[in-house]
């Protein structure tokens, strides 16, 4: 079907989508940025009709509220929202038109409780595809750990009743139907969802783990809650922002695209207690940064890492950024509820330095000189995921993953020199920036991660072992 387009964010992982038919539009789980939105319907000289939201967002700011004011159109969320602004609480099976299409509400509760699944039926009536939200991932499920306070549920509570969502809402449906899911691979809403972010129902009946038709109740619910880490500390903000609303983007970007000049940045750092986060590549941040700022790439999953590494939305920022991308950064960190960017480094780093500005480097060597090292039994610490370290890893390598960094400060050496790398180096050079913010600049990074480090042959293994260093 034309009509349809899945606008995807790599970063967020993240599906927006934009459906049209005779002139009419709906927009479901739109990104904080909405003037691409409004363009395309422009374009297309089209209105925009409807606002779905399948549930309230955890891992980012959706754009529903700013849409909503600047079209007119109204925000509809599924039965059990309770939002503080003004939206359609719809009905299980209430029908919406558009154009020649219908869109039709199935209450999926399970991930939250006021999670839904939007039905597109085409022209002649027949179902043609979902947009299944957190509810139904390609390979996977949404976790039902986030909504437990709010819905006073056990995890296990919530599996149950998404358990039976899917089985009474979503596998009765056709084999060729279409999924449209809200999130794909990278995702931290799920566990094992697949690197597409197109399928059809009957291919996800037999390559999805949690749709088999002979699993119990009881199975799904260990199947589904089994290996969950703990969710990042940013997604109940984002919850917050997204049921009770948030300032404009165009305000958040006018406050922080302040040019600051050296003198003004460091006076506004020291007294507005604001993060300097530094957003160039992680190779130039390593060869100068503005002492104890944190590094956080634009290159990498941005947006996600910060969220789960500053943690708190209204922390104060101050950006040091590649020239040019100012209003991109600052458009990112709002897509995660960080509104509090208060200005940028004008000049860069250069500019920095001219002024006479001290600055502090990160120690990095290439994967051979570690190879040279490594006989002298320095310690090697390792930020890659849990699962990323079981399936290989460094001979005696500690496990210190950078999610849950700031929980693993004791185990570093306090004077001793210690190595740090992750699979690539990206990873590496942020919990570099974390660790030498907190005073521990004993410190060198391996460049290139473990995919350089096994190139040049240093024996790795698959054992895996609880290791914690003793000082």
């Amino acid at each position: 079907m034309e009509n349809i387009e899945q606008i995807y964010t790599g970063c967020l992982a993240q599906g927006a989508y934009y459906i049209e038919s005779e002139g009419e539009v709906a927009i479901i789980d739109p990104l904080r940025e909405v003037k691409p939105y409004i363009k395309r319907a422009e374009e297309d000289k089209a209105r925009i009709k409807y606002i779905f939201e399948t549930h309230f967002h955890a891992d980012f700011v959706s754009g529903h509220v700013t849409l909503s004011k600047e079209t007119g159109a109204p925000i509809i969320f599924g039965p059990n929202a309770n939002p503080s602004f003004d939206a359609t609480i719809a009905e299980d099976g209430q029908e919406f038109s558009l154009g020649k299409l219908t869109i039709k509400v199935l209450h999926t509760p399970g991930h939250t409780m006021e999670s839904t699944t939007y039905l597109l039926k085409d022209e002649t009536g027949k179902d043609y595809a979902i947009f299944s939200g957190d509810t139904l991932f390609l390979g996977d499920v949404g976790r039902p750990d986030l909504a437990q306070k709010a819905a006073d549920m056990t995890q296990e509570e919530l599996a149950g009743i998404l358990f039976e969502s899917l089985r009474n809402k979503i596998m009765p449906l056709a084999d060729d139907i279409i999924v449209y899911p809200a999130h794909g691979a990278g995702s931290a809403c799920g566990k094992n969802m697949m690197k597409e972010t197109v399928d059809t129902l009957g291919n996800q009946k037999k390559m999805n783990y949690a749709l088999r038709a002979d699993m119990t109740k009881e199975e799904f619910i260990k199947e589904v809650t089994e290996g969950l880490l703990p969710p990042p500390q940013y997604f109940p903000l984002n919850v917050k922002m997204n049921k009770e609303g948030y300032e404009d983007i165009d305000t958040v970007l006018k406050r922080g695209t302040q040019s600051l000049g050296p003198a003004a940045f460091e006076a506004a750092a020291n007294e507005t207690g604001a993060v300097v986060l530094d957003v160039r590549h992680q190779e130039e941040f390593a060869k100068g940064h503005v002492p104890r700022s944190i590094f956080i790439g634009l290159s990498g999953s941005f947006a996600p890492w910060v969220g789960a590494l500053i943690a708190d939305v209204e922390q104060p920022i101050l950006l040091v950024a590649p020239e040019g991308k100012e209003e991109e950064t600052i458009t990112r960190l709002s897509r995660v509820g960080f509104d509090g960017t208060l200005g940028y480094l004008e000049g860069g780093l250069e500019a920095w330095k001219k002024a006479g500005k001290e600055i502090d480097t990160v120690d990095s060597i290439s994967a051979d000189v570690f190879k040279q090292r490594l006989d002298n039994k320095i310690p090697v610490f390792d930020v890659r995921k849990e699962t990323e370290y079981a399936a290989e890893h460094v001979e005696d390598a500690i496990l210190t993953p950078l999610d849950f960094l700031n929980d693993h400060l004791a185990e570093f050496p306090e004077k001793e020199t210690f190595y740090v790398h992750c699979a690539g180096g990206y990873r590496s050079i942020i919990a570099a920036s974390i660790l030498k913010s907190r005073g521990i600049h004993n410190l060198v990074d391996v460049a290139g991660g473990f995919k350089a480090i096994k190139e040049v042959g240093i024996p790795v293994t698959d054992f895996v072992c609880p290791t914690t260093l003793k000082k």
